[in-house]
């Protein structure tokens, strides 16, 4: 019989690591937990509810009533809804954002795989602080981009001067996420503004991931960096539809850019995707027009959460453990055993029913960090959950 040799598979691919989230799925399956002791899924930040009633009953009525939804749409998203997200963008930040400076996109990563995708190649570089989200790395690996660490500090916040020494001739852009996953922190306005200058000053791009901000617990705009004159030659903004309305299988986000940027996108979108999801463009849009009030509560709940989270770390705290950041969806902390994380995390799942990830998933190979440290997804918990989640860590001695 003769043989086959299979395809080559291509190298960035290759060298591509697997979804964390997928290989973390794989610890729990085939397990079955208690009903007095359920898993507690602590590993993704998605909402596993779904929209508020409301909701969902605008997008059956469109579903049956709009036959547009169901055709192509325009490449760069439906006109009400990049003008809508341009009024919101313009009003939260005190600036002057117009609907040509909005891309809507198939969920916050294709914004940030779009865009990249217009800023560098193969053989550049792009500077993402450490731990990085493990999506933008995983862009990086399969463009053949160098990701060039930035290791945060104590306080998991990047430093301007070390940033400013990573720049190289192919550096294209410093990537930023606030509110941060995975550390949850918040950057502070003076700090993005420090980074702006940075970036502009050496004629790379500044992209800042804003996928949680309507979850961000400081009053008012989280930065200024809309308001600087010449914003759309530096700063790249992106947003999620999917946390704020709980629209994650509909795959709505978006961009902040320059339309010249945006022309270039464009190319990338209608290759990739055609156009959004008609009806998740609508729901998105009808949420932004009436569903401010839920959004308020949401946010107060999920800052409730974080505040019992925060307020009942304590007796973590007096076995070892350090609280390292939280905000957004997440907390990050560092556990005092000497399992790696690697080992702690799918041990936690048959000894705790605590699936969480180990931030090995979030530094590169080698760093010391990822061994000691842990991200926990806290938002799908309530406050009760939150006091399990917590006991349960408390009570483990692997």
């Amino acid at each position: 019989m003769a043989t086959t040799t299979p395809l080559p598979l291509a190298a960035p691919m290759a060298r591509t690591s697997r979804s964390p989230i997928v290989e973390a799925q794989s610890w729990v399956a085939g397990k079955s937990f208690p009903k007095e002791r359920p898993l507690l899924n602590v590993s993704q930040a998605a909402p596993m509810a779904p929209p508020p009633l409301e909701l969902r009953q605008e997008i059956a009525r469109l579903a049956v009533e709009d036959d547009n939804v169901h055709l192509y749409g325009a490449v760069l998203g439906l006109d009400a809804l990049r003008g809508e997200l341009a009024r919101h963008v313009s009003a939260t930040y005190h600036a002057s954002v117009t609907p040509d400076d909005i891309a809507i996109t198939s969920g916050a990563n294709e914004a940030f795989t779009a865009v990249m995708s217009t800023l560098a190649a193969s053989g550049d570089e792009v500077i993402l602080p450490t731990p990085w989200y493990f999506n933008h790395k995983m862009w990086c690996d399969m463009a053949g981009v160098t990701a060039v660490p930035l290791p945060t500090g104590a306080d998991m916040l990047p430093d301007l001067e070390r940033a400013a020494s990573l720049i190289t001739p192919r550096t294209r852009a410093i990537v930023l996420v606030t509110p941060n996953n995975p550390a949850g922190v918040e950057y502070p306005s003076e700090l993005l503004t420090k980074f702006y200058a940075l970036a502009r000053a050496h004629g790379i791009a500044l992209v800042v991931d804003e996928t949680y901000r309507d979850f961000d617990a400081r009053n008012g705009a989280p930065h200024i960096l809309l308001r600087q004159p010449d914003w759309r030659d530096t700063l790249v903004q992106i947003y999620s539809f999917s946390k704020a309305y709980r629209l994650t299988g509909h795959r709505v986000g978006a961009l902040t850019a320059s339309p010249a940027r945006l022309l270039e996108v464009e190319k990338y979108l209608d290759t990739v995707t055609i156009c959004p999801n008609q009806l998740g463009q609508r729901a998105a849009l009808w949420g932004m027009q009436n569903l401010g009030d839920w959004l308020a509560q949401e946010r107060r709940e999920i800052l409730k959460r974080r505040s019992a989270l925060e307020n009942g770390f304590a007796p973590l705290a007096a076995k070892g453990w350090t609280l390292l950041g939280t905000g957004g969806f997440f907390a990050y902390v560092a556990h005092p055993f000497d399992m790696p994380a690697t080992a702690l995390a799918p041990w936690l799942v048959d000894h705790a029913g605590v699936l969480l990830l180990p931030a090995t998933f979030f530094t590169p190979q080698g760093d010391p960090r990822g061994k000691r440290q842990l991200r926990i997804a806290f938002a799908n918990l309530d406050c009760d959950g939150i006091t399990d989640l917590l006991g349960r860590l408390a009570d483990i001695d692997p």
